[in-house]
C-alpha cells in the first residue's frame, strides 16, 4: 500500500501541489467488483483546500489517473454502516449517496479517521459520522505533541515555512564563517551553541541594568492610578447630575406626550361632532314641511318632497362604529323615525283622498260619453297624480306597507271606475252594431252588462228576416240556422268593421297610458327582465299581494317589477276581456263573416301591442282574446264545411252552380278584400285549402247523386265557376287547386261531348265500331268489305238511314237536350256546342278515313259534308 501511496503522490498529486494524506482501496458495493482508490488529499498552497479523489487503473496500461474529485466542504454524511462489529462497508454522503466496500476494516478506520481531522482541522464544520466507533474519534484527538502520524504530517505542513531571501543570504554568511561546517557538524553546532550563551549573558545584564528605570517606571504608574480615582469620583458626581436632568426631561417628554394626546382626541371628537352636525340634523324648515306642508298645491308638494329627500338622508347616513351608543344619536334617529311615520300617515290618506275624489270627478263625465262610442280621458288626473311620484318612491322606499296598501286602494278604486267606464262604452258598440236598443234585445242584449243570452232561435229568426236577398239555390242552407256571409250587405259589415275597430282603438291608448302612469307614479320599471306572463294572475292581485324584496325585509313574491305592473293591470282592466268576449259573440251571431273582420283587426293590434312590449297587460288581455277570434274563425270555416256535407239537391230541376260553390266565391271575394296586407294571411291560407278541399269533394259528392242532371254536366259548370273565381281572385295559395279545377272542367266537358254526339248517329257509330273490331282481329282493312255483316251494300244501308235531314233534325234535339242540361247562370251552353260541332266533324273525318281504307275504290260517301255540319250547327244555334 506504501508502495502506490508514494506512486499516487509522485504521478498524480505533486504535480497539481497536492499532498495525499491517506489512501484506502475500495469497490462499489453490489455491483461488478472494480477496484478503485479514494484519496484525502490537501494542497500545498494557501489557503487550504481538502479533497476526496477517486483513482482508478487504465484500463490501457498499469499507470493510475484521476477519475473524480469531490471538496470535502460538500461531505454532509459518513455512515460507516455498523459501530461495533467489523464492517468493511461504508457510504459518503455528497450530491448523492455513494456506496463503498473497503478491501479491509482497518484502512475504512484509517481513511474516516482521516477525514475527521481534515473536518476538524481546516472545515470547522459538522459533518455527521454515522455507525462510527466512539472510541476510533476520541483516539484520533490530538494530545499535546504525541499526535499520530497523520496528525504530524498535518503539523509539518502547517508549520513549514519557507525561508525568505534575507534568510538564506545570513545563512550563507554564516555557514561561510564555518568552513568546516559542512564538514564537521558537530564542531559547528558546538560553535553556535557557545554563541548562543554569550548572547544569553548579556541579555541578563542589560535586563539587570534597566532595574532602576523600572522602578521609576512603577511609580509612575501609582501616581497614574491615583489621578485615574480622582477623575472617577469627579465622573461619578458628574453623572449623579445628569441622572438628575434625565429624570426631569423624561417627565417634560411625558408632559409633551399627553398635551398630543389630549389635542389629538379634541380634533377626532370636533372632527366627530362636526359629521354627526352635519349628516344628522334635520333644518326647522324641513321639519314644519313633513309636520304641517300642504299637499294641494305644488310648491307645498316640491317642499314636502325636498323635506322627505332630507329625511331619508339623515336616516340613511351610515354612522360611524359607536355612534349608535350615544345617547343623543338614538334620540335623534327616533325622531327621524316619528317625522317619518307621520309624514308617511298624512301622505297616504291624503293620496286615498285623491283617488276617491277622482272616482266621483270621472262619474260626472260618463254621462256626456254614453252617446259617443268614445271612452273618457284620464290624462288631467294622471298629470296632478304624477306630481307625487317622488314622494311615492320615498313612501316605496321608507314605509313599502303604507305604499302597498295606496297600491291595492288604487287598484280597487280605478278598477270599479274602469269598470263602469268601459261596460257603458260597450253597451254603446253594440247598440250601433244592433242599430237600436230593440234589435239590440234580439240578440239577447240586457242591461248594461252587455250579455249575450240569445238562444238559437232567435238567431233563426233573425236569419230568416234579413235573408231577403238570397238566391233560391242556397234556401236549404237557411233550414239549418245558420248566417251566410250574403244575407248582409257590404254596408251593414263595414259599419261593423269600423265600430270594432273604434273599440280597439279606443282601448288601446287608456291601457298604455295607464300602464305609464302607473309605471311612473309608483316607480316600477318596465324594461327589466321579464319572465313568462299567464292570464290567472289577476287571481293572485284580488288578496292585493303586492309583496317583493326590499331593504325592509318585505318577502319577494314577485319575479320582477314588470310583473307587478302586469297584475296591477290586469286587476285594474280585468272587465276588458270579457266584455271583448260578448262584444265578439255578438259580432259572430250578426253575421258568422263578421270574424274575418275581427280576426284582421285583433291580429294588427295584437302586433302593434307586441312590437311594444310582448308581455304587457294589453298584449297578453289581447293575445288571449285573440284566440277566441280566431276560435270563431275557424268555427265559421267549420260551419261552411258542414253546411257542403249536408247540402241537399232537388230531383226535379237541374242542379246548375252549387250553393256552396258560390258562396266560397263570396266568401274569397270578402276574404280577399279584408285580408289585404294583413298580418294573419297565414291563417286565411290554411282556411282557403280546407274549404277548396272540401267544395271539391261536395261537387263531386253531389254530381254522383244527381238524376235530373248528368254528372259531366254538374262537375263541368261547378269547376268551370271555382276556375274562373280562383282566376280572377289570383289566391297565390290555391295556384294548385286552379289548375286542377281547370282539368276537371276540361276533363268532364270532353267527356260530356263524346257521349251526347254518340247518339245521332248511333248505327254509324256501331257499323265502324263492329269494323275497328275486325281490323283488331287481324283482318287487313281492304278486305273486310268481304265480310257478310260489313260489306259494301251493309255500309250504304247504314249511310242512306242518315241524310243531311236527320242529321240535322239529330244536332237539333242534341242542342235542345244540352240546353235543357245546362244553368243559364254559368253560360257555358256555346262553349259545350262549339266543343261538340268540332268532335262531329272529327267523327265524321274519322269515318270517311276508315270507308277510304277498308272499302277503297267503293265511291260510297256520307250524303252530308263537313260544310253541311258546320252549316247545321250554326243554323241551329242562332235558331235558339
Amino acid at each position: 500500500m506504501t508502495a502506490i501511496k508514494h506512486a499516487l503522490q509522485r504521478d498524480i498529486f505533486t504535480p497539481n501541489d497536492e499532498r495525499l494524506l491517506s489512501i484506502v482501496n475500495v469497490c462499489k458495493a453490489g455491483k461488478k467488483k472494480r477496484n478503485c482508490f479514494l484519496c484525502a488529499t490537501v494542497t500545498t498552497e494557501r489557503p487550504v483546500q481538502v479533497n476526496v479523489v477517486k483513482v482508478k487503473k487504465s484500463d490501457k496500461g498499469d499507470f493510475y489517473k484521476r477519475q473524480t474529485a469531490w471538496a470535502l466542504r460538500d461531505l454532509a454524511v459518513v455512515d460507516a454502516k455498523d459501530a461495533v462489529k467489523e464492517n468493511p462497508e461504508f457510504d459518503l454522503h455528497f450530491d448523492k449517496v455513494y456506496k463503498w466496500v473497503a478491501s479491509s476494516t482497518v484502512e475504512k478506520n484509517t481513511f474516516i479517521s482521516c477525514i475527521w481531522k481534515l473536518n476538524q482541522r481546516y472545515l470547522r464544520k459538522k459533518i455527521d459520522f454515522t455507525n462510527v466507533s466512539s472510541q476510533l474519534l476520541e483516539e484520533s484527538v490530538p494530545s499535546g505533541e504525541n499526535q499520530s502520524v497523520a496528525g504530524g504530517d498535518e503539523e509539518a505542513v502547517d508549520e513549514y515555512q519557507e525561508l525568505n531571501a534575507r534568510e538564506e543570504q545570513d545563512i550563507e554568511i554564516m555557514m561561510e564563517g564555518c568552513e568546516y561546517a559542512i564538514s564537521n557538524a558537530e564542531a559547528f553546532a558546538e560553535k553556535l551553541s557557545r554563541e548562543l550563551q554569550v548572547l544569553d549573558g548579556a541579555n541578563i545584564q542589560s535586563i539587570m541594568a534597566s532595574e532602576k528605570q523600572v522602578n521609576i517606571l512603577m511609580k509612575l504608574l501609582d501616581e497614574a492610578l491615583k489621578e485615574v480615582d480622582q477623575i472617577e469620583i469627579k465622573l461619578s458626581s458628574y453623572e449623579e447630575m445628569l441622572q438628575s436632568v434625565k429624570e426631569q426631561m423624561d417627565q417634560i417628554s411625558e408632559s409633551n406626550h399627553l398635551i398630543h394626546l389630549s389635542n389629538t382626541n379634541n380634533v377626532k371628537l370636533l372632527s366627530e361632532i362636526e359629521f354627526l352636525v352635519n349628516h344628522m340634523d334635520l333644518a326647522k324648515g324641513h321639519i314644519k314641511a313633513l309636520q304641517e306642508g300642504d299637499l294641494t298645491s305644488s310648491r307645498g308638494i316640491e317642499a314636502c318632497t325636498n323635506a322627505a329627500d332630507a329625511l331619508l338622508q339623515c336616516m340613511n347616513v351610515a354612522l360611524r362604529p359607536g355612534h349608535d351608543m350615544l345617547h343623543a344619536v338614538k334620540q335623534q334617529q327616533q325622531r327621524f323615525s316619528d317625522l317619518r311615520e307621520q309624514f308617511a300617515r298624512r301622505l297616504a290618506s291624503h293620496l286615498n283622498s285623491v283617488f276617491v275624489q277622482q272616482g266621483h270627478d270621472q262619474s260626472s263625465t260618463l254621462a256626456q260619453h254614453s252617446v259617443e262610442l268614445t271612452l273618457p280621458n284620464h290624462h288631467p288626473f294622471h298629470r296632478d297624480l304624477l306630481r307625487y311620484a317622488k314622494l311615492m318612491e320615498w313612501l316605496k322606499n321608507t314605509d313599502y306597507g303604507k305604499y302597498e296598501g295606496l297600491t291595492k286602494n288604487y287598484m280597487d278604486y280605478l278598477s270599479r271606475l274602469y269598470e263602469r267606464e268601459i261596460k257603458d262604452f260597450f253597451e254603446v258598440a253594440k247598440i250601433k252594431m244592433t242599430g237600436t236598443t230593440k234589435e239590440g234585445k234580439k240578440f239577447g242584449l240586457h242591461g248594461s252588462s252587455g250579455k249575450l243570452t240569445g238562444s238559437t232561435s232567435s238567431l233563426n229568426k233573425l236569419s230568416v228576416q234579413s235573408s231577403g236577398n238570397r238566391r233560391s239555390q242556397s234556401s236549404s242552407l237557411l233550414d239549418m240556422g245558420n248566417m251566410s256571409a250574403s244575407d248582409l250587405d257590404v254596408a251593414d259589415r263595414t259599419k261593423f268593421d269600423k265600430i270594432f275597430e273604434q273599440v280597439l282603438s279606443e282601448l288601446e291608448p287608456l291601457c298604455l297610458a295607464e300602464q305609464d302612469f302607473i309605471s311612473k307614479f309608483f316607480k316600477l320599471q318596465q324594461h327589466q327582465g321579464i319572465s313568462g306572463s299567464t292570464t290567472n294572475e289577476a287571481e293572485e292581485m284580488d288578496g292585493g299581494n303586492l309583496s317583493r324584496s326590499y331593504p325592509s325585509g318585505v318577502p319577494q313574491t314577485i319575479s320582477s317589477e314588470k310583473d307587478m305592473i302586469r297584475q296591477m293591470m290586469t286587476k285594474i282592466f280585468r272587465c276588458i276581456e270579457p266584455e271583448l268576449n260578448n262584444l265578439i259573440a255578438l259580432g259572430d251571431k250578426i253575421d258568422s263573416f263578421n270574424s274575418l273582420y275581427m280576426l284582421v283587426k285583433m291580429s294588427h293590434h295584437v302586433w302593434t301591442a307586441q312590437n311594444v312590449d310582448p308581455a304587457s297587460f294589453l298584449s297578453t288581455t289581447l293575445g288571449n282574446v285573440l284566440v277566441t277570434v280566431k276560435r270563431n274563425f275557424d268555427k265559421c270555416i267549420s260551419n261552411q264545411m258542414k253546411q257542403m256535407d249536408e247540402v241537399k239537391i232537388s230531383k226535379k230541376s237541374k242542379v246548375g252552380i252549387l250553393p256552396f260553390v258560390a258562396e266560397f266565391e263570396e266568401f274569397a271575394g270578402l276574404a280577399e278584400s279584408i285580408f289585404k296586407n294583413a298580418e294573419r294571411r297565414g291563417d286565411l291560407d290554411k282556411a282557403y285549402i280546407k274549404l277548396i278541399r272540401a267544395v271539391f269533394v261536395s261537387v263531386e259528392k253531389v254530381a254522383n247523386e244527381s238524376q235530373k242532371t248528368p254528372r259531366d254536366v254538374v262537375m263541368m259548370e261547378n269547376f268551370h265557376h271555382i276556375f274562373a273565381t280562383l282566376s280572377r281572385l289570383k289566391i297565390s295559395c290555391l295556384e294548385a287547386e286552379k289548375k286542377e279545377a281547370k282539368q276537371k272542367y276540361t276533363d268532364h266537358l270532353q267527356s260530356y261531348v263524346i257521349y251526347s254526339l254518340g247518339q245521332p248517329l248511333e248505327k254509324l257509330n256501331h257499323f265502324f265500331e263492329g269494323v275497328e273490331a275486325r281490323v283488331a282481329q287481324g283482318i287487313r282493312e281492304e278486305e273486310v268489305s268481304y265480310q257478310l255483316a260489313f260489306n259494301k251494300q251493309e255500309l250504304r244501308k247504314v249511310i242512306k238511314e242518315y241524310p243531311g235531314k236527320e242529321v240535322k233534325k239529330g244536332l237539333d234535339n242534341l242542342y235542345k237536350k244540352v240546353d235543357k242540361h245546362l244553368c243559364e247562370e254559368e253560360n257555358l251552353l256555346q262553349v259545350v256546342w262549339h266543343s261538340m260541332q268540332d268532335e262531329f266533324i272529327r267523327q265524321y273525318k274519322h269515318f270517311e278515313g276508315l270507308i277510304a281504307r277498308c272499302y277503297p275504290g267503293s265511291g260510297i260517301t256520307m250524303e252530308f259534308t263537313i260544310q253541311d255540319i258546320l252549316d247545321y250547327c250554326s243554323s241551329i244555334a242562332q235558331s235558339h
